[in-house]
């Protein structure tokens, strides 16, 4: 649900990083907001609990064009990865325009994949959303590590809707802006259909 401020002539889209804790969704985030350029971004917000894992959500504003005149911004959330945020993950998908999952590559890692995975779609559904119709991009981190499954699995086990996928070593930044611009397509394309109906 994109929000359109009038007065800046803005419209300004949210993107989530869903997916399983120490995933890549933070890491994401932080080699974006570094590459962006200073005066094209927002503050990176991060609230970090004990453990210094990600708890609530880092925020970004990117500027990637413009749709009838208005300029898009898109703002940038990672979900806390631990099961036990599950409220915190509820409250960042509330007005979701994409969603880029990013899955752990490692083999040990395939369950909690799927237990997250499982936990957004229930959490969309509950929000009003059909899961199936929600931009999302797959992005399979940690490809670089040697007990990563092959992506015919990740596909198999993780890719409900036949979603597009991206491989991605995050720490490097391979796969990082792709995602992201694989996503941001498809949110704009579905703003501008929406805008041309109303």
């Amino acid at each position: 649900m994109s929000f359109v401020n009038y007065n800046k002539k803005e419209i300004n889209c949210k993107i989530v990083y869903y997916g399983p804790g120490l995933g890549g969704k933070t890491t994401n985030i932080q080699y974006i907001f570094q590459k962006t350029a200073g005066d094209r971004r927002g503050k990176i917000v991060s609230l970090d609990s004990d453990n210094e894992r990600t708890l609530f959500f880092d925020f970004l504003p990117l500027d990637l064009g413009e749709i009838r005149g208005f300029k898009t911004r898109f703002h940038l959330y990672t979900v806390p990865g631990q099961v036990f945020y599950e409220a915190s993950r509820k409250l960042i998908l509330r007005g979701v325009d994409g969603i880029i999952f990013v899955a752990d590559s490692q083999m040990e890692k395939m369950e909690s994949n799927i237990e997250s995975f499982e936990g957004m779609l229930s959490n969309l559904k509950e929000q009003g959303y059909d899961p199936s119709t929600v931009p999302l991009i797959m992005q399979w981190n940690k490809r670089d590590l040697p007990n990563a499954v092959s992506i015919e699995e990740l596909n198999q086990k993780l890719n409900r809707f036949s979603s597009p996928t991206q491989e991605a070593v995050a720490v490097r930044g391979d796969g990082v802006f792709e995602s992201l611009k694989s996503l941001s397509k498809i949110v704009l394309m579905n703003l501008r259909t929406n805008l041309s109906s109303n």
